[in-house]
């Protein structure tokens, strides 16, 4: 059996948008999250190998993911999720940010998803909120963990992981 793992997770949802992922809040997400970090542990780079890791995830509406989409990425709109990585360094091999030690989680960054993108992005692909919800949240946690699709061949390997992670369940 694997060692736990830990996770600091620090969790927001704007209160005047409607999800039953979003309503089940931080307990939800903590387990799925900690599920995912399960299976892709062993894949890490030694650098991101961690007994505890921190991140934040937060469900936003369009105009905040507008406003982070602008100051982050110089793009305009809305976007369906945005992964700010702590380290983005130790994907390369450097040593990870202070805070690694035994007694510290290891930042991994946040993860911004609007809701609003997310539910018409659910309606056009024919599937429920909830499952586009948990399929961004996954791109975004393997954003942090240092994945990346710059061309083809690397974004179908990274959806394909995503497959994978999404079809492990917790109960809301």
């Amino acid at each position: 059996m694997a060692a736990p793992i830990d996770l600091d997770l620090a969790f927001a949802a704007d209160p005047a948008l409607r999800s039953s992922l979003q309503q089940a809040g931080a307990d939800y997400w903590q387990a799925l999250l900690v599920a995912w970090l399960h299976q892709l542990v062993p894949e890490l780079p030694a650098t991101l190998q961690a007994p505890a890791y921190s991140l934040g995830l937060s469900l936003v509406g369009d105009a905040e993911i507008t406003e982070l989409n602008a100051e982050w990425r110089q793009q305009e709109g809305p976007t369906d999720v945005l992964a700010f990585a702590a380290q983005d360094e130790a994907t390369d091999g450097s040593l990870p940010m202070p805070g690694n030690g035994e007694s510290e989680p290891l930042e991994l960054g946040d993860i911004v998803i609007s809701i609003e993108t997310a539910a018409r992005q659910a309606s056009d692909h024919g599937h429920s909120l909830e499952q586009e919800l948990m399929f961004l949240a996954s791109h975004g946690l393997l954003h942090l963990l240092g994945w990346d699709h710059p061309d083809e061949p690397s974004l179908a390997a990274m959806l394909a992981r995503q497959e994978e992670l999404v079809m492990v369940t917790v109960e809301p």
